[in-house]
């Protein structure tokens, strides 16, 4: 069996987090990501493709194999159950947990992370609503929309969140906006496509920004209280 190293391992994270159904990813989204440079993605991607990881074609971008891709769904599954411990056990704050996640998510041992998924009652989502692949890499499917695509009158339960950047995740336990809680929208402004929502039985007005980045689960379509 082919080993691989940590480097390895977070470059096809990346690769898994970018692909989309019959397209390939960029040198460049990579490079973008992982906040390096084309040449070194180029020189990676051609060392995980002699190790069958993946398949890359120069100019045309790269896709995971069947093996890249259990690989990159293993390391997914530990480090959101590690955030879900984090948060969870140790009282974390799900704007401090991704860092920490990313340093345990190389930890090489399936006993130990089938023992926390146990511990924890087997989440089927991280502290910021994202799937935790099962041991076979399935992930559960929730039909979540954009905040911003809610219509008015419709109450929903925020699920999950698009950016997870420390800074916005601060501001939405700031204001209420966490994972959850329930609210309606009451009325959207056209000017700035911001909302005017109840939330928790109060009035707020909630940024077309911040509304284009919370996903939500509506009561209409049966979602509310999954998990």
């Amino acid at each position: 069996m082919k080993t691989h190293t940590e480097t390895e391992e977070n470059y096809l994270k990346c690769v898994l987090r970018h692909s989309r159904p019959g397209e390939r990813v960029s040198t460049s989204t990579i490079a973008q990501d992982l906040g390096t440079s084309p040449a070194s993605v180029t020189d990676m991607l051609k060392k995980l493709s002699d190790k069958g990881f993946v398949k890359y074609t120069r100019y045309r971008g790269v896709t995971l194999t069947e093996v890249g891709e259990k690989i990159a769904l293993r390391i997914v599954r530990k480090h959101r159950l590690w955030e879900v411990f984090l948060v969870e056990k140790l009282g974390f704050s799900w704007d401090h947990v991704h860092d920490v996640a990313e340093q345990l998510e190389h930890i090489n041992s399936p006993e130990l992370i089938q023992r926390i998924d146990a511990f924890l009652g087997h989440p089927k989502f991280d502290p910021h609503g994202d799937p935790i692949p099962s041991e076979s890499g399935e992930m559960a499917i929730r039909n979540t929309m954009l905040l911003a695509d809610l219509p008015p009158g419709v109450e929903a339960n925020i699920a999950g969140v698009v950016r997870s950047e420390p800074e916005f995740l601060q501001y939405l336990d700031k204001v209420g906006l966490v994972i959850g809680t329930r609210l309606k929208v009451e009325e959207k402004l056209p000017f700035d496509q911001s909302l005017q929502i109840w939330l928790e039985g109060q009035q707020m007005v909630v940024g077309g920004a911040v509304a284009e980045n919370l996903l939500v689960l509506s009561s209409e379509k049966g979602d509310l209280g999954e998990s």
